[in-house]
């Protein structure tokens, strides 16, 4: 099929590459303007930018694709679009264009997870399971009918990062199916029951705060859906340790109160139950360790409030 393909960060890179690699002709490659970024605050081109230029696809970077991209979109003649965490809205305008549609590659179950972040939220809320859906797209926010689903277990201790690339493999492997099936004429729409439907606000830097009356599950979650952003902290000696991966643990004490924290024990914080055990972290200014290593070096004194 002829597809022009709507994508910016890392998650969608896996979807574009495959639809190299089946065949189809990516007649050009829709993503968000080049951003600064680093401690440079240099511009630096999307992933998905990078990946289409090294197969020489035209790449094209409205500010607003319902603004600004309709005639480029149209001059490329698409029997359909994909799209895969691009990070803008579609117009209806912009939907009319592909006569077969516009499919979308999203990181939840849906109707579960809509929004702009379902694999973080996915983890914060403590699910078991995580997964992608296909989907066609309308006006709505993520409420078109389904396709096909791919489901898989989320680990004890699995960051947001981790399962993110997990699931643009697992979501490239799905687009591929969806797309043969449509082809085949076999492929399903669901309908989604709004009646179960759950819509999660995007993720921002006050979520970091440390909150230790929470439960332990709820901590560990949170430490772990919020890294690689916006990454849960606590004030340590001036600085801001950073929390990367933890769980759940048996033991008590007062809200945010050190347990153990040496070597052999590890880092072991208090929570409103139970208490979480930090597996990761890093120091300002310093690499991600395990917390075992950090401890080899930096003292904690037990009994501390965090």
């Amino acid at each position: 099929m002829r597809v022009v393909f709507m994508g910016t960060p890392d998650f969608a890179v896996p979807s574009l590459e495959k639809l190299i690699a089946e065949g189809h002709q990516v007649a050009g490659v829709f993503t968000q303007p080049d951003r600064p970024r680093g401690r440079g605050n240099r511009l630096m081109p999307s992933p998905v930018k990078v990946c289409a230029e090294a197969h020489a696809i035209p790449v094209f970077q409205p500010e607003k694709i319902r603004r600004d991209g309709a005639a480029d979109l149209r001059a490329l003649a698409p029997e359909l679009c994909v799209t895969a965490a691009f990070g803008q809205i579609l117009s209806q305008e912009i939907l009319d264009i592909p006569p077969r549609g516009n499919v979308n590659v999203h990181a939840s179950l849906l109707p579960r997870h809509r929004g702009s972040a379902p694999i973080a939220w996915a983890i914060l809320q403590g699910d078991r399971t995580a997964g992608v859906t296909t989907m066609m797209m309308d006006r709505g926010i993520d409420t078109g009918d389904m396709l096909l689903k791919a489901e898989t277990e989320i680990g004890e201790t699995e960051t947001c990062g981790e399962l993110t690339e997990r699931l643009s493999r697992i979501g490239a492997e799905l687009l591929a199916e969806t797309l043969r099936r449509m082809e085949a004429g076999t492929l399903p729409r669901i309908p989604q029951d709004e009646s179960r439907m759950t819509y999660d606000p995007m993720l921002d830097k006050t979520m970091g705060r440390a909150d230790f009356s929470l439960t332990a599950r709820e901590m560990a979650g949170r430490i772990n859906g919020l890294n690689p952003w916006p990454c849960v902290s606590v004030s340590l000696d001036g600085g801001q340790l950073k929390l990367l991966r933890a769980k759940a643990a048996d033991g008590a004490g007062h809200p945010g109160e050190v347990i153990a924290a040496d070597p052999k024990q590890g880092l072991v914080i208090a929570c409103g139950e139970k208490t979480v055990r930090i597996l990761e972290l890093q120091a300002p200014g310093g690499k991600k360790m395990k917390a075992e290593d950090y401890l080899r070096g930096h003292g904690i004194v037990p009994g501390t409030i965090l």
